[in-house]
């Protein structure tokens, strides 16, 4: 089926009491392995392509990948989605080229600026039967060229549930990503943290129905980080959120968790392993397939976190 908007995803998901996974793309071997996976446990899905990604791959290549996908996955609920937006000119370019869901990020703005551009966008955006995301509230840590505020200050920088229904009304905005106490990135948080479920809550009853997004969601599961670090490679420290507490969030006015770092760490540390295990070993296939393979059981297992495993055919 063609690429479809979040709407009806997000209605579902708001009513069912799941969420939606968007998995960030850059090469083909993390788009198989998402895409295969989402077939498999029969899931609606949502790509997004980064800042970082279109200046890497080309926007065309990331494209047509995505229209194989679509080819590929028959009658799977697929929508393509911009990650981190973070001027008019980059969300209406994206609108123009294809795209049906459009994030413009303007948390680091002031209150009313990030409106002002929110607003904008969404106007634009909505002319051409796309939907908007904005953020409001910091989050931690880093991702490309998204800098967070520190670990230690997460909890700090909350969404403000009052000022978030606002914001809403105001900037006309589809869905809404919000600050409780994620972070990008691995190098997350120093000990298990906490997330403001509260904040959540309070968000969601002052507005019914409307689907919230976590950024910064990726687990950082522990089975890669020790396949990198036995294979050479050197990352101490790292923690994620935790799978049980995205699955709760998942369950509330949560509609959209993003995963990014959980599809980097996978690959990798299989590419690691096929160095390390097989040094003459030369032939991209051959060490990219298993990381690809890595991939999609990745996928699958948050797939069932997230609850949207078998949701596909309520989701068209």
């Amino acid at each position: 089926m063609p690429l479809v908007t979040t709407e009806k995803m997000f209605k579902q998901a708001y009513d069912g009491g799941f969420a939606i996974g968007a998995f960030n793309v850059n090469n083909m071997e993390l788009m198989q392995g998402i895409v295969d996976a989402a077939k498999e446990e029969n899931a609606p899905l949502i790509l997004q392509i980064s800042k970082g990604a279109r200046e890497y791959a080309n926007v065309k290549y990331l494209r047509a990948l995505i229209d194989c996908a679509i080819e590929d996955s028959g009658d799977l609920p697929i929508a393509m989605h911009l990650d981190h937006g973070d001027t008019f000119e980059i969300c209406e370019t994206c609108v123009n080229d294809g795209f049906t869901s459009v994030m413009i990020d303007a948390s680091h703005h002031p209150y009313e600026e990030n409106i002002s551009l929110t607003k904008q966008v969404a106007d634009y955006a909505h002319k051409n039967n796309v939907v908007v995301e904005a953020e409001l509230g910091q989050l931690g840590g880093i991702e490309e060229d998204v800098v967070g505020v520190s670990a230690e200050d997460v909890m700090n920088h909350l969404t403000d549930p009052d000022q978030a229904a606002d914001f809403v009304k105001r900037s006309c905005c589809d869905s809404l990503a919000v600050a409780c106490g994620t972070s990008h990135g691995a190098y997350k948080f120093k000990s298990e943290p906490k997330l403001a479920f509260d904040v959540i809550e309070k968000i969601g009853n002052l507005l019914p129905g409307f689907p919230l997004v976590m950024h910064g969601s990726s687990s950082v599961p522990k089975e890669f980080v020790d396949l990198i670090n036995k294979y050479g490679g050197n990352m101490p420290n790292t923690m994620g959120v935790p799978e049980d507490a995205i699955s709760k969030a998942s369950k509330m006015a949560v509609c959209k968790v993003n995963i990014d770092t959980d599809l980097r760490l996978a690959l990798t540390a299989k590419i690691r392993q096929v160095f390390s295990e097989k040094p003459a070993e030369f032939d991209p296939r051959k060490y990219l397939g298993p990381g690809r393979a890595a991939i999609k059981e990745m996928v699958q297992r948050k797939l069932h976190v997230l609850g949207c495993a078998g949701k596909a055919d309520i989701c068209r």
